[in-house]
């Protein structure tokens, strides 16, 4: 009985450590503004491009003259509104202050529209012409991920916190589509990369 006592201890001595070796998903890094301070949910951002001189921050785009839904794109380099629109972050894990890196969260513009709609985003369906998802305003909101690239940062869409127990989802990544001189954001190509300002 001994060493079988031994034997049991030996194995939940070995589970605790093997589980405080292993970090929580809850200790995923912070993702950091431009000033290196963690984003905060209920804290107002702009959404602007990692890389210079190609468009100004993310805001409500009208697509084709279609007023309603809004689309996610980005604001034109001459905008008299370059930083775009301001958003919140919303952790899907309620309780959660800091927005971290790889975890599902919800994005909402900090604005009013004619559309009388939410403007939390979420992932439209594929366009036929070009086989790629933008992102739209209205209806039921998307959990996004924020991904570090080396000092930017891309946003991706892969719930896996929000639908745990959903069929394997069409992953995608979040970057520009030109058409007719707008800037759309949508799913399904090369990364853009982003970085974050305070309002």
């Amino acid at each position: 009985m001994t060493s079988i006592g031994t034997t049991l201890s030996f194995v939940w001595l070995t589970m605790a450590i093997c589980s405080l070796a292993q970090p929580a998903d809850d200790q995923s890094p912070p993702v950091l503004d431009t000033s290196g301070q963690p984003l905060e949910t209920g804290v107002e951002y702009y959404i602007l491009p990692g890389i210079t001189d190609v468009a100004g921050g993310l805001t409500l785009v009208n697509r084709n003259g279609i007023r309603c839904p809004f689309y996610v794109g980005q604001e034109p380099l001459a905008s008299a509104e370059p930083n775009g629109t301001s958003v919140i972050f919303t952790p899907y894990t309620s309780g959660e202050t800091i927005i971290r890196e790889s975890r599902d969260l919800s994005v909402q513009f900090q604005a009013s529209t004619i559309c009388i709609q939410s403007t939390a985003w979420r992932v439209g369906e594929e366009d036929p012409e070009t086989g790629r998802r933008f992102i739209v305003t209205a209806g039921d909101k998307s959990y996004f991920r924020i991904d570090n690239n080396g000092g930017v940062y891309n946003f991706s869409w892969c719930p896996t916190e929000s639908c745990p127990n959903c069929a394997r989802p069409r992953c995608g990544s979040a970057g520009i589509l030109i058409e007719d001189d707008k800037r759309l954001l949508a799913l399904d190509g090369p990364a853009f990369p982003f970085v974050f300002t305070r309002a």
